[in-house]
């Protein structure tokens, strides 16, 4: 190696570590207003990361509840030495802001507080802090972050965080530097007009799952009184029976796969509805009735709710074996004769039990793709394929596991106790009309026919 090569060599070499010793910038000082929990939680969790937290309180003393190496000073005196500020404190203790508005000028406010209801105010808190200091430069952030989440890391649940602010993109992007450095997911939700739908997302309790579990439920009440009457009352008042107990599993064994074969229908119904609203107006770009858009948004949640009727359906009929009644029963068939083994009947009961198992084993199948670790790890033509091609073929293994089971006793006058069909009878209806709109979708006849 000549003298040269080296000299080369030790001047690259000075300027890699000058590039590296210049390359990361220190994390500014950030400013946070009030020490509750979530104040608290925040500062730790920023303390961790690198940056240097000064709080700003009422009451400038240190508290044992402070994290060590955080400073706590007036609202004044800490907001003069950060430019982003979060405020950490309830809408109804905001008035004191007003007085710093000259200090508060020109810096960056985060709002991360949350109402007791759902549209509590006319406006959102954020846009209520933008009044309150118009010199501002107000960011929503942080408020789908709990308190509890960050003292102990476990961030899985709510590690995406949603912004808005007016219009500002340098103050939003020293927001979202923050929420990366953390740890967490910006999600930008536009302007500050999105601030009150951000606020209100926390105090949502399964929006999408009320209508899925109120029909699921609703359900389930009719056809209990349905079989009650069918089983219970009507053995008791003609033949002198009292089979009470089938309350415990018989009935419920009778509901769940009637409603899991509904739910499921129902599932696959909005798309074939949407479909022909479609045809009808002949274009694809018109709004859909707001009954049908709500029930394709839950569409998801209804199939999951289907799956759990379905699988309690499974562990009904697993322990059907070991109950006395069934032990009883076929102890005194046996004793009182031996009929001849019937192919057909073999035959008739394997199949529908086996058609039984495949519609449950994709109806798994469909569930396990639902979910978002699964979806997001397939391209839309395969997440199509499943739930659309899988789904359907699912349902008609299901229906014909139902028609399998009730076989030919739907013509027997002596299944119809008061009038009434078998439950089974009642989960193939909404196959029954799917099957027929399916077909006028495919133009095998006409909609005035």
């Amino acid at each position: 190696m000549t003298l040269t090569d080296s000299s080369k060599m030790e001047k690259n070499s000075s300027n890699m570590i000058h590039l590296t010793a210049d390359s990361p910038s220190k994390p500014e000082t950030v400013c946070i207003f009030g020490t509750g929990d979530f104040g608290r939680s925040l500062g730790q969790k920023m303390l961790q990361c690198g940056y240097s937290t000064v709080f700003g309180s009422r009451k400038s003393q240190t508290s044992s509840l402070i994290p060590k190496g955080i400073e706590v000073l007036s609202h004044a005196e800490a907001a003069k030495k950060s430019n982003i500020i979060i405020v950490a404190i309830q809408r109804e203790h905001y008035n004191f802001l007003s007085e710093l508005t000259e200090v508060l000028h020109g810096k960056v406010l985060v709002d991360v507080s949350n109402n007791l209801k759902i549209n509590q105010y006319p406006e959102s808190n954020a846009e209520y802090l933008a009044q309150l200091v118009p010199g501002a430069k107000v960011v929503k952030a942080f408020n789908t972050v709990s308190a509890w989440a960050l003292q102990s890391g476990t961030l899985d649940a709510s590690r995406q965080v949603k912004l808005s602010n007016m219009n500002d993109s340098k103050a939003k992007e020293m927001v979202m530097g923050i929420v990366r450095t953390l740890g967490l997911t910006p999600l930008d939700q536009g302007s500050l007009l999105a601030a009150k739908e951000i606020e209100n997302y926390p105090l949502q309790l399964f929006p999408m799952w009320k209508f899925p579990i109120y029909l699921s439920l609703g359900l389930s009440a009719f056809l209990f009184f349905y079989c009650l009457i069918r089983e219970v009352i009507y053995n008791y008042v003609y033949e002198n029976k009292n089979v009470s107990f089938f309350i415990v599993i018989s009935i419920p064994n009778r509901i769940c796969p009637v409603v899991a074969l509904i739910l499921l229908a129902l599932v696959y119904l909005p798309g074939v509805i949407a479909a022909i609203i479609q045809l009808h107006r002949g274009t694809k770009y018109s709004r859909f009735p707001d009954w049908l858009d709500k029930w394709m948004l839950c569409r998801k949640q209804l199939g999951l709710v289907a799956l759990a009727y379905a699988f309690l359906h499974v562990l009904y009929t697993l322990v059907i074996p070991i109950r006395y009644y069934v032990r009883w029963k076929l102890n005194s068939y046996v004793i009182s004769q031996v009929d001849q083994f019937i192919h057909s009947t073999g035959w008739h009961s394997d199949s529908y039990l086996a058609l039984g198992i495949l519609g449950f084993f994709l109806f798994i199948l469909l569930g396990i793709t639902s979910l978002p670790s699964v979806s997001n790890n397939v391209n839309w033509r395969e997440f199509r394929f499943v739930q659309s091609k899988l789904g359907y073929l699912t349902l008609i293994l299901c229906t014909a596991h139902t028609l399998g089971y009730g076989g030919k006793r739907f013509l027997s006058p002596s299944s119809y106790r008061w009038y009434l069909p078998e439950a089974y009878v009642l989960s193939l209806i909404v196959p029954c009309i799917k099957y027929q709109i399916l077909h006028l979708c495919r133009g095998l006849y006409s909609i005035t026919s």
